[in-house]
C-alpha cells in the first residue's frame, strides 16, 4: 500500500512543482529524491512497515513477491532518472508534467503486482497505459512520435475492449470479480463462458506484452515514441503486466480445468520466432531493441507456460537482469547522434567505459555466462524442464538465444572492430559512473542471483 499511495502523491506533487518553479534542474532533483523515498518506502512495507493502513476489502492483496517486484520496479525507475532525467526535459517543455506521468505508472505497476480483484486489474492497466499514450506522444514536434502515439491509443483502446469483455464473461460464469471466487466450480452451463473469458483476456494480455501475434504495433511505438520514453515501456512496463499475468496463471487459468500449455507454447515460439528473426533485418539500432523485446517476451512467457517456483523466481531476476541492461543500453542510445549500426563504429576509441559498460548489457541480453541475464534465461529454461513435457519448446529457445548472439553482436562489433569516429553528446562523471555501477550489478547478480531471491522469502 505504501508504493501505491505514495507514488500517487508524489505524482500530484510533480505536477504541482512546474507552478512553483520553473528551474528543470530543480524540478529534476525532486524527481530522483521523490523516486528514492518511494523505493524507501516499499522497501519499509517489505520490513513491516506499513505507513498507510487501508481497509481495501479484498481488492487487493500485498505480497513478498509482489512487494519485491515493487521495489525492483522503484529502483530501476531511479536509476533511469540519474541516466535519463535530462533527457526527459529535453523533450517538451512539460517537464515536470513528464515525471508526473512516470510517478502515475508506477502506481499503476503497484496495482497489478498486488492485485486480488479483476476490476482492479483494470483499473491498474488503464493507470499504466493512458500515461504512456500521453509520453509516447510528447514529442509534437515529430510526426513520428504523433503516429505512434494515435497507433498506440486505437490498439490499446481495443485491447483494453477485450480484456472488459472478457472480465464480463467471467463475472458471467463466476458470479464474481475476486480471485478467490474464480475457483469456485461454475455453472457447467456457463463453462464456455468462463473459457471464452479467459481467451479474451489471454488476448488482451499478449497484446499488453507484445507477444506474437499482437505484437504488430510494438516496433512502430518503440521507435516513433521519444527514446527516452521508449526505455521505460520496454523495460518496466512490460514487466509489470507479466508480473498481473503470472497472478491470473495462480488462480483464475487453473480453475477452467483446461489445459492452456498448447496456447501457450505456440504463443512463445511463435513470439521467440518473429522477435529474434525480425531484428536479424534491421538497420536501426533502436528498432532492433524494439524487435529484441519481443523476443525477451517470448522468454519471459516460460514464466506462465510453466508455472512453478523456478519460473516464479526467473522472472523476478528476468524483470531485474532485462531492465537493467535495456535501461543502460537505451541510456547511450540517447546520446549517440546516429541510431544506426554504423553510428556505433569506433566508440571504443572515443568512450572505452560507455562502449565496456554497453557490452556488459548487450551480452546480458544476449544471456551469456556471468551475467545477470545468463542466470534469468536459465531459471526459465529450468522451470520448463522441471514441469516435463514439450522439450522441443526448450530448445527451440536455446536455438533462437543463439540467433539473438548475432544481432547483439553486431553492436560489439560495431563499437571495436570497425573503423569511424562515433559521434555522441558530452557526458558527465556521473553517468558514467552510474553505469559503471549498473554493469557492475549485472554481474554481480549474474554470479550471485540468490541476493535477489533471498527476499522473496524474506
Amino acid at each position: 500500500m505504501n508504493g501505491i499511495i505514495l507514488s500517487a502523491i508524489f505524482g500530484v506533487l510533480m505536477m504541482f512543482s512546474s507552478i512553483l518553479t520553473s528551474n528543470k534542474a530543480t524540478i529534476r532533483s525532486l524527481a530522483i529524491v521523490l523516486c528514492a523515498l518511494l523505493l524507501a518506502g516499499n522497501i519499509a512495507e517489505q520490513s513491516g512497515w506499513v505507513l498507510f493502513h487501508v481497509n481495501t476489502s479484498g481488492m487487493l492483496h500485498f505480497s513478498s513477491y509482489g512487494l519485491l517486484f515493487n521495489s525492483i520496479a522503484y529502483f530501476v525507475t531511479l536509476l533511469y532518472f540519474l541516466l535519463s532525467a535530462r533527457d526527459i526535459e529535453s523533450v517538451g517543455i512539460n517537464a515536470a508534467e513528464y515525471f508526473a506521468l512516470l510517478f502515475f505508472i508506477l502506481a499503476g505497476v503497484a496495482i497489478v503486482s498486488s492485485y486480488d480483484n479483476l476490476l482492479m486489474l483494470f483499473l491498474g492497466i488503464e493507470i499504466i497505459s493512458i500515461p504512456l499514450y500521453i509520453l509516447t506522444g510528447s514529442d509534437k514536434r515529430n510526426l513520428k512520435s504523433n503516429e505512434a502515439a494515435l497507433k498506440y491509443f486505437l490498439m490499446g483502446s481495443f485491447s483494453t475492449g477485450i480484456m472488459l469483455m472478457g472480465i464480463t464473461l467471467m463475472y458471467g460464469a463466476k458470479g464474481t470479480f475476486a480471485l478467490s471466487g474464480l475457483t469456485e466450480t461454475v455453472n457447467p452451463g456457463r463453462n464456455a463462458w468462463y473459457i471464452s473469458g479467459l481467451l479474451l483476456l489471454l488476448i488482451s494480455m499478449a497484446f499488453k506484452v507484445s507477444a506474437a501475434p499482437f505484437h504488430f504495433w510494438t516496433p512502430d511505438v518503440y521507435d516513433g515514441a521519444p527514446t527516452v520514453f521508449t526505455a521505460f515501456m520496454a523495460t518496466m512496463v512490460k514487466a509489470a503486466v507479466f508480473i498481473g499475468f503470472i497472478r491470473l496463471f495462480d488462480t483464475a487459468f487453473p480453475a477452467s480445468g483446461q489445459n492452456w500449455k498448447l496456447v501457450l507454447s505456440v504463443i512463445t515460439a511463435a513470439t521467440l520466432f518473429i522477435g529474434n528473426v525480425t531484428a536479424i533485418f534491421q538497420q536501426s539500432v533502436k528498432r532492433m531493441l524494439a524487435y529484441s523485446s519481443i523476443a525477451q517476451a517470448g522468454f519471459m512467457l516460460f514464466a506462465l507456460y510453466s508455472y512453478n517456483d523456478l519460473s516464479k523466481e526467473g522472472l523476478i531476476l528476468y524483470s531485474l537482469g532485462y531492465s537493467l541492461a535495456t535501461v543502460g543500453i537505451f541510456a547511450v542510445l540517447i546520446r549517440m547522434k546516429d541510431y544506426t549500426f554504423e553510428g556505433f563504429n569506433g566508440l571504443a576509441r572515443t568512450q572505452p567505459v560507455l562502449a565496456a559498460t554497453t557490452t556488459i548489457f548487450l551480452l546480458s541480453l544476449a544471456g551469456i555466462p556471468l551475467t545477470l541475464g545468463f542466470f534469468s534465461k536459465y531459471y526459465m529454461l529450468a522451470a520448463a524442464v522441471k514441469n516435463g513435457g514439450n522439450l522441443w519448446l526448450v530448445f527451440f529457445a536455446i536455438l533462437c538465444a543463439v540467433i539473438s548472439v548475432y544481432y547483439y553482436f553486431r553492436v560489439i562489433q560495431a563499437m571495436y572492430f570497425k573503423t569511424g569516429q562515433a559521434e555522441m553528446e558530452p557526458v558527465n562523471a556521473g553517468f558514467r559512473w552510474t553505469l559503471v555501477g549498473m554493469a557492475a550489478l549485472v554481474i554481480l547478480l549474474g554470479i550471485f542471483p540468490n541476493l535477489v531471491l533471498q527476499y522473496l522469502y524474506f
